[in-house]
């Protein structure tokens, strides 16, 4: 049976995510809205977005990929978005022919088109193979958004000028993974809404 010390540890992890993601929402609502704008930019001239992204990050690449494949929240065509952390054959080929570093960059550089988008998530920032996938997008003439936290770690310093980082202040993995699941929802539901407004939502 869980004790009070258990409880005490609980009400304390809801109350720290809770203050990281009210702090968030004040710093981060304008780099969101660029993210949104320019990923539906991109998939209105039809282009479209890939996701990258280790451990719990390949998770939200999946998850974000098969929002908009499928549906969020509104009734609508499915959204060109692509996963690259799935094909367990294309990844493990990758990395014992060339190496772990080059799993998504390789990707990228066979599927991206100039005018796609590339969502490039790392809670440290420092993801060699996603630094490496952006590098190979911007090659592309792809946009990246960046999902990172922290300082931003070399992820920021990549980016290019046209590129929107999306950074949680937060230290702790755990609670800059809730913020990118809580990101990931915010871009979801501001594409629905800017392609298909009147989309009855469910």
């Amino acid at each position: 049976m869980a004790g009070m010390d258990d409880h005490d540890a609980i009400r304390s992890q809801f109350a720290e995510s809770l203050a990281v993601k009210q702090r968030a929402m004040g710093e981060l609502v304008p780099a969101i809205a660029r993210a949104a704008a320019a990923m539906t930019a991109s998939l209105a001239a039809g282009g479209k977005i890939l996701a990258c992204g280790n451990g719990g990050s390949a998770g939200d690449a999946q998850h974000f990929a098969a929002e908009l494949l499928n549906r969020f929240e509104r009734e609508r065509p499915g959204l060109a978005a692509v996963a690259l952390t799935t094909d367990g054959s294309t990844l493990t080929s990758i990395a014992n022919d060339y190496a772990y570093e080059q799993v998504f960059a390789k990707q990228v550089t066979a599927l991206a088109r100039p005018g796609d988008c590339l969502l490039a998530i790392s809670t440290s920032g420092n993801s060699p193979n996603v630094v490496a996938a952006i590098a190979a997008a911007q090659a592309r003439t792809a946009t990246i958004v960046a999902l990172t936290g922290r300082d931003g770690g070399r992820m920021a310093a990549a980016l290019a000028p046209g590129d929107v980082e999306i950074r949680v202040p937060a230290q702790r993995t755990a609670r800059i993974q809730e913020v990118h699941l809580l990101v990931i929802h915010c871009l979801c539901d501001a594409i629905d809404r800017a392609l298909y407004p009147d989309a009855r939502a469910t």
